[in-house]
């Protein structure tokens, strides 16, 4: 049996009986430790398993490109975006689409698109659409709702898709979905979204307004996050499939 097939059977053993997150942060560092680090693995690595707290900032910075994947380029490298980061914030503040009294999970987002070359004025958002197509799979009736009360189009997108949850929910909670989103998987966004529904489905089926319905969405009961994203991340691989890691 090669390194690589003991170090993924060990993997789904340890998951098995209940001790997740020992082997993955072993291979993680193992990753971690490669002079080139292989963007393709990390990718995968985060796709199938939460991010050690520890390790999180690097892989990140790593995966969005801040960062290249030579070691001995970091230091420079990140002066460098500090400078990019000033003079980005300055550009902004500038041309008057940001100001003092900007929120700060706005003032990334504009820095983003800014530096990507796709500052919006009207941004346009195609999960919702999903988002209703997978809320029907797991939950029709509660769907039909939604469309009753006038409700579908006035759910707090903004909040779940242009601001990926920041404010939503707790930044521990937010963490694990953020792993998704910087490695390539944005579409847990939708079923973090149908999870939320699902969870509190009888407060939902209780309201009988658009206006009272986005207004509980807007502000859920933050001691259930956990739960919500574990079951939405669940709710992902049960529709999309589990990425295998192969390192």
């Amino acid at each position: 049996m090669t390194e690589d097939s003991q170090r993924n059977f060990r993997s789904v053993y340890y998951e098995k009986v209940g001790f997740r997150g020992v082997e993955e942060k072993k291979s993680l560092e193992i990753l971690l430790k490669d002079d080139r680090l292989d963007i393709e693995k990390l990718c995968t690595f985060s796709q199938r398993f939460p991010l050690p707290s520890m390790y999180r900032a690097l892989v990140w910075k790593v995966l969005l490109g801040i960062l290249p994947p030579h070691h001995e380029s970091h230091a420079q490298v990140m002066l460098c975006r500090k400078e990019q980061f000033c003079d980005i914030l300055h550009a902004l503040k500038v041309v008057r689409f940001v100001s003092e009294a900007t929120p700060q999970v706005e003032v990334y987002l504009r820095m983003y698109q800014l530096e990507s070359g796709r500052l919006p004025r009207s941004p346009s958002f195609p999960l919702p659409k999903a988002f209703e197509q997978y809320l029907n799979l797991e939950d029709s009736r509660l769907l039909s709702h939604l469309k009753t009360c006038a409700a579908l189009s006035k759910l707090p997108y903004d909040l779940w898709f242009r601001r990926c949850f920041a404010g939503c929910l707790p930044e521990s909670s937010l963490q694990r979905v953020w792993d998704k989103v910087v490695s390539g998987s944005c579409k847990i966004l939708v079923f973090v979204a149908v999870e939320i529904l699902l969870t509190f489905k009888i407060k939902v089926m209780a309201l009988n307004s658009a206006e009272k319905i986005t207004k509980f969405l807007e502000n859920i009961p933050q001691d259930s996050s956990d739960a919500i994203v574990s079951k939405a991340i669940d709710l992902w691989h049960k529709h999309c499939g589990t990425p295998v890691h192969s390192a």
